[in-house]
């Protein structure tokens, strides 16, 4: 069994890549998706979403990484992979699945599903340009408006060259909403000869026990359930393999978000590292009663010292005006660790 940790745009980039990852479980994981449209990228373009590839494309916990293209060119995706390639990149992922309306409306992501042809002209194209030890996967949805052509478009992406499916068992138009359509899985699984990850709606345990007797496969892909939950895969594989695994609660959560915290604060503007840390936290809510009331605390606070005291760290840039010590006796302030 094989599961995978899923390329959320805007959301699964390497700071949430590397933290998820050291928790463990997640057997490979892949970038944002890289948007190709009529030019060759420069090198440095590769870098920013894939920092990873200086530390030969693994995470720091050692997972695999892949490289994530997405576009409707089949000639400037087969240049693109190929530098990917030369750059060391080890499998090439092709991304139609991407259901955001902006991306729909230049031609990229799931729009393409009504395209079978193209599906396998990018890919054909794509694995032409690879060396032989360069696998091409790529992640598919059931179709945009119906699951009616998921079959075609499943053997197009597998007759071009893809070595790997991952299903996202619902349309373009379904969304996030639930369900996720499991069955859909099941039927493509039939009608290739390649492995297919099955991703969708995976929530806990029982949700991936149901999913794959559903199915019938043995490989996953988990996006929002494990983002949620970031031991997610450590509960599966500890149930895979028939043994039960303790979750972790808010306790050991929290030094998780601190150490994102940290690293989102050392790579972005204070205008937009405020907005990261409330996103995941938004997530972890789910689960964590803890997540709930740091939230409720954090949600409207845009100063990046106060969020690092709200998370019981010290400050992390440096102090203004001795402003801190007043700030941390303010009435009603309640510190993280407080909440674990």
């Amino acid at each position: 069994m094989q599961l995978a940790l899923a390329p959320m745009e805007g959301l699964v980039d390497d700071v949430l890549r590397d933290v998820l990852t050291a928790v463990g479980g997640i057997d490979w994981c892949v970038t944002e998706f890289i948007r190709v449209n009529d030019t060759l990228l420069p090198p440095a373009y590769f870098r920013k979403f894939a920092p990873e590839m200086a530390a030969g494309w693994r995470t720091r916990a050692g997972t695999p990484m892949r490289l994530q293209l997405l576009g409707s060119n089949p000639a400037c995706l087969a240049d693109n992979a190929a530098l990917a390639a030369s750059l060391g990149a080890p499998v090439i992922d092709l991304n139609f699945g991407c259901p955001a309306k902006t991306v729909n409306r230049s031609r990229g992501g799931a729009v393409l599903l009504n395209e079978p042809e193209l599906l396998h002209a990018i890919v054909s194209a794509v694995r032409k340009a690879l060396p032989a030890d360069v696998p091409v996967t790529a992640k598919m949805r059931l179709g945009y408006e119906s699951p009616d052509g998921a079959l075609d478009c499943a053997r197009a992406l597998v007759d071009g060259g893809a070595a790997q499916l991952v299903v996202h068992a619902r349309t373009k138009m379904d969304g996030y909403k639930p369900p996720a359509h499991w069955h859909w899985v099941a039927r493509v699984a039939e009608a290739v000869s390649v492995p297919v990850y099955a991703n969708g709606e995976i929530w806990s345990v029982d949700d991936w026990r149901r999913c794959r007797a559903v199915c019938g496969v043995d490989d996953f892909m988990l996006g929002r359930g494990l983002i949620s939950q970031p031991d997610l895969a450590l509960q599966i594989a500890a149930a895979r393999a028939g043994h039960d695994h303790a979750a972790m609660g808010w306790t050991e959560v929290l030094p998780l978000l601190r150490n994102f915290w940290t690293q989102c604060r050392a790579k972005l503007p204070p205008q937009y590292a405020p907005g990261r840390l409330k996103q995941w936290l938004a997530l972890l809510t789910r689960n964590y009663p803890g997540a709930t009331a740091l939230f409720a605390q954090v949600r409207s606070e845009r100063d990046c010292e106060r969020l690092d005291a709200l998370l019981g760290l010290p400050s992390l840039s440096p102090a203004r005006s001795g402003d801190l010590l007043p700030r941390h006796t303010e009435p009603g302030f309640e510190p993280a660790a407080a909440l674990a």
